[in-house]
């Protein structure tokens, strides 16, 4: 309410100014904004020159845009060695300029000086000497070149600039917005549980978890440039499993929060995290709410320490707990501690998953990542062979945690049928 008018003030005002110059006349002029003292002369620039304009005496409208400002191609300016135009001495007078032209290199309509700077996506671009700009050579996690070879192959899928990652280096995507660490031996080696087919039990060919429990399956948090995916991937599926099994009495969004700076027992909070240790923690020690425990948006970097935990429990016998401390949102105070029971290992068999999505709940899957997988818009998600001939720096992958919500199936205008999982990173992946 307070911003808009006193802007329109400040434009008016400004307006005012510049009628009052105007008005002054020529012997008078006032030095427009970006030129200094004695003048300014960017590299090869070319206004008097490319409008064949060059005036005797004084003449106001023998002016051309300059850099935002105003320069002159009149007689006049050349009194002051202050507003004229790059070349007028070379052009209309045939002398070389008073001063020595300033080095700088042109970008965008703009004269950055030498070292000057400017981003070109996530790579840096500096201003060297001759007027040449020297740019690092990272690869990018929006690549544009990526994006247009997916959308004009057949890959099943579409590409697209996420603005979110905009900026970001490939490396930097996989360092911070991803983050499970690969399950040790003696997870992998875990008894799988088998619930097998009954005769005669068929599966449907499309199902959605958020459909046959209405109201108890939660949207996905996001984790922004924390690699935490192994702590929200965990307290997403206990989020929904405790809300369909308590029927949903209980309907709690668990917080990846608690377990970032919480369970710290061979975790790295924004750092990566493994997922059985996860499980181990929401058992034995439990979380609150994420309306207790928010996020806070902590982006780790590596010297950045984690922040400290602000949510600590304490026995209360037959293996229950409850809170030491209120939440540390002061506005919520409900700061129930919840449980859950041992996580087990399903079967890789994809009926297994089936089934038990649809008799308990969503899972948790761990997914390896590559660089495509950023740039992913809509369709069935695979890995692509975008990048094979391109330098090995831009072929890279990481292990991810998701949410399986449900499964499906699509037929191609080939007449092929593929399916599909579908995620809690509204993805639909193959």
């Amino acid at each position: 309410m307070w911003l808009r008018p006193r802007g329109l003030l400040l434009l008016l005002l400004l307006a005012g100014q510049v009628a009052l110059g105007a008005r002054r006349g020529r012997w008078r002029r006032e030095l427009a904004p970006g030129l200094h003292l004695r003048g300014i002369r960017d590299a090869g620039g070319s206004y008097c020159q490319k409008q064949d304009l060059c005036c005797r005496g004084r003449a106001d409208d023998c002016a051309l845009p300059y850099l935002g400002a105003t320069c002159y191609c009149d007689l006049f300016c050349n009194r002051t060695v202050s507003d004229c135009c790059p070349d007028f001495w070379d052009f209309c007078l045939g002398v070389p300029p008073p001063f020595p032209p300033i080095q700088g290199c042109m970008h965008g309509g703009r004269v950055y000086p030498v070292l000057g700077t400017y981003w070109d996506n996530c790579n840096r671009c500096t201003c060297q000497e001759k007027g040449r700009w020297e740019c690092d050579q990272e690869p990018c996690l929006v690549d544009p070149d990526m994006i247009n070879a997916i959308n004009q192959g057949n890959y099943g899928w579409q590409a697209g600039n996420h603005s979110a990652f905009w900026g970001m280096t490939l490396e930097e995507g996989i360092r911070y917005r991803l983050g499970t660490n690969r399950p040790p031996s003696s997870v992998m080696n875990m008894n799988e549980i088998y619930t097998g087919l009954g005769s005669g039990e068929v599966l449907p060919t499309a199902f959605e978890a958020s459909e046959k429990w209405p109201n108890l399956i939660h949207e996905p948090l996001d984790q922004g440039n924390c690699a935490g995916s192994w702590a929200f991937s965990t307290a997403a599926v206990a989020s929904d499993r405790v809300s369909i099994h308590s029927l949903g009495h209980m309907t709690p969004v668990l917080s990846p929060q608690n377990l970032l700076s919480c369970d710290t027992h061979h975790q790295q909070g924004c750092r990566g995290g493994r997922l059985d240790g996860a499980w181990w923690f929401l058992r034995r020690r439990g979380v609150v709410s994420d309306h207790c425990y928010p996020f806070s948006g902590h982006e780790q970097d590596e010297a950045g320490p984690a922040p400290p935990c602000m949510m600590h429990s304490r026995a209360m016998g037959r293996g229950k707990r409850q809170a030491t401390a209120r939440c540390p949102n002061s506005h919520v105070h409900a700061n129930d501690i919840y449980q859950v029971t041992p996580a087990y290992r399903l079967g890789s068999n994809e009926k297994e998953i089936m089934k038990e999505l649809l008799e308990n709940g969503p899972v948790q899957a761990l997914m390896e990542v590559h660089e495509d997988f950023f740039l992913y818009q809509g369709g069935i998600y695979s890995h692509t062979p975008v990048s094979l001939e391109r330098p090995e720096r831009y072929r890279r992958h990481g292990t991810h945690s998701v949410k399986i919500t449900g499964w499906g199936e699509e037929t191609l205008p080939d007449g092929r049928t593929l399916k599909y999982w579908t995620h809690n990173a509204s993805r639909k992946s193959r």
